[in-house]
């Protein structure tokens, strides 16, 4: 079982900045080893928060180093959530291009947020488009690690 009975959390502006990103990121990947979480579902949050941050940085702080990124963190032995701001305008999240379409596939841009949907249990903007909110629930995934 887990070793935390606990919920962690962290709250974060950190500068837009990959390598501290990655840093964070490492952090919460920590707190979910601690927790007793499967390699699977961290695997799957860890892809959607690189993913999510990055695209904060990216595009909407456009690599501005005097802009800042909040990283909101909660975890506890059945739920990860996480809440990722920049300080960009945002952009239109519901008509995004589907990039799984034919004309689409040779694009570079554009599956992060399909992405980021599937990995986690729950995923949602806020109106602007500057904010994400995933949530990943514990799988009920009981295989032992011997396996």
């Amino acid at each position: 079982m887990p070793s935390i009975d606990e919920t962690w959390f962290l709250d974060k502006w950190i500068p837009s900045d990959l390598g501290i990103a990655h840093e964070i990121i490492e952090e919460l990947m920590q707190a979910m080893e601690k927790a007793g979480w499967p390699g699977g579902d961290m695997f799957h949050v860890q892809m959607a928060l690189e993913e999510a941050i990055v695209n904060a940085i990216e595009h909407g702080n456009q690599r501005i180093v005097d802009k800042k990124v909040r990283v909101e963190f909660e975890v506890s032995v059945g739920q990860a959530r996480m809440r990722i701001t920049d300080e960009g305008e945002g952009f239109d999240h519901r008509n995004l291009a589907d990039p799984t379409s034919e004309e689409r596939l040779d694009k570079p841009r554009g599956r992060g947020v399909l992405l980021m949907r599937e990995l986690m249990s729950h995923s949602e903007y806020n109106d602007p488009g500057n904010q994400v909110t995933l949530i990943k629930n514990r799988s009920s995934d009981t295989q032992s690690e011997d396996e």
